[in-house]
């Protein structure tokens, strides 16, 4: 029976509820962290900084991504000096775009030279992959995350391009893909099948396949009716 520790693929913990980060932390299983503002809005955070320097007084030993937020390239740049000067652990996240539309790869390469290990986030095109395989320093660690899970949204199979994608950033030795936007547990296996080094993962989809993967499904049928039975009981329905 395969369990999360058996998978190749590095497991990412992705969220902003410091209580399910630390403790995510903790599992050996999961080789590294991720957010992004959408998630740190959910969680009810307000003090980014002061949030993400308090998540890195116990994430000192596995990489974490924290994701820039603004339009305006030159402050898109100061925020992610500053993001990579908290730790050595901390990869800064830019968007392959700001919110016009406009290409940060210009920014890429900058910040590529002067050394800040970057995850390149919200891509979703060959274009996109490709022109960011083209900006990276090679002697600079880089994640690239594809939004599978949105592109398979979009009713496209995503494994495919997936897997072109990889042979697009081949030529980057220190860079690693990264199939993000996971919607279900199967998103692990396709990712690990068609060579992600990375998947980022929603701490209730972890759980879950913590729980299932590999689960019998006669086991999985018992414990659904069990679940029918004990929410009936639960809300006091009578005939």
């Amino acid at each position: 029976m395969k369990t999360l520790s058996d998978l190749k693929i590095q497991l990412y913990a992705d969220g902003a509820d410091k209580a399910g980060i630390l403790d995510l932390y903790a599992k050996p299983y999961i080789k590294g962290l991720t957010t992004n503002p959408s998630l740190m809005k959910k969680a009810g955070i307000h003090d980014y900084e002061a949030f993400a320097k308090d998540i890195l007084q116990t994430v000192t030993a596995k990489p974490i991504s924290l994701e820039v937020f603004t339009d305006e390239f030159p402050e898109m740049k100061r925020q992610a000096l500053k993001i990579n000067s908290w730790a050595a652990n901390v990869y800064t996240k830019i968007p392959i775009t700001n919110s016009r539309g406009e290409s940060s790869l210009p920014l890429i390469k900058e910040l590529g030279k002067e050394g800040v290990k970057l995850n390149v986030t919200a891509l979703f095109t060959e274009t996109q992959v490709r022109g960011v395989a083209e900006a990276l320093n090679p002697a600079v660690a880089c994640v690239v995350s594809v939004f599978a899970g949105r592109i398979a949204d979009t009713g496209i199979d995503p494994v495919p391009l997936m897997t072109r994608y990889l042979t697009l950033i081949q030529g980057q030795p220190k860079a690693e893909l990264l199939w993000a936007s996971t919607r279900e547990v199967l998103n692990i296996l396709q990712a690990e099948a068609c060579g992600c080094a990375i998947i980022t993962i929603p701490h209730d989809i972890l759980a879950k396949a913590a729980k299932m993967l590999s689960m019998d499904l006669g086991a999985v049928s018992l414990d659904t009716v069990q679940m029918f039975a004990k929410d009936a009981k639960d809300a006091g329905f009578k005939l």
